[in-house]
């Protein structure tokens, strides 16, 4: 049955070959209604650069935070499908794209898979990263660490309970 309702997700995903701002927004409001899986992160950092890794397991649905800049976004493991409002790109390890800003992304890991984010930046403090590359966002569940933020592991944890 996993199979199915994967192969239904799919086909319905593939086809929005490119969704509006409006409808990525809508699923990840509708995403935030459901419980969430904090995954791996890393970090790096070398003479004005900051790479960020995430590894997801298949399966797993992203809705990115917007960048206030240009950046790299690299599949170095597995297989990923990226859309925003400008389309839709299956990556596979190896597949590098150019992020631009204002872009809201979603991704969907096919497989296991690793995705990295290359900034240009001098600064080291994870909370002074965001705050100079990423859109603010009162509504986002996850802090610059990529951890819950407390009202939102409350908040799951009463889904979790079945309160919500």
């Amino acid at each position: 049955m996993a199979n199915n309702i994967k192969f239904h997700t799919m086909t319905f995903l593939e086809e929005i070959k490119v969704p509006t701002r409006e409808q990525i927004e809508a699923l990840e409001s509708e995403m935030k209604k459901m419980p969430q899986a904090e995954m791996v992160t890393e970090n790096y950092f070398s003479d004005g650069m900051y790479c960020r890794k995430l590894i997801r397991p298949a399966g797993t649905l992203i809705v990115g935070k917007v960048h206030k800049k240009d950046h790299f976004f690299m599949c170095v493991k597995g297989e990923i499908i990226a859309w925003s409002e400008k389309g839709m790109i299956k990556l596979n390890a190896g597949d590098i794209i150019q992020s631009k800003s204002g872009t809201k992304r979603v991704t969907l890991a096919l497989t296991d898979a690793i995705g990295l984010t290359v900034h240009r930046t001098d600064k080291t403090d994870l909370n002074e990263i965001e705050a100079e590359l990423i859109e603010e966002d009162d509504t986002a569940l996850f802090d610059a660490s990529n951890k819950l933020k407390d009202w939102a592991l409350e908040m799951q944890n009463n889904l979790v309970k079945g309160i919500l």
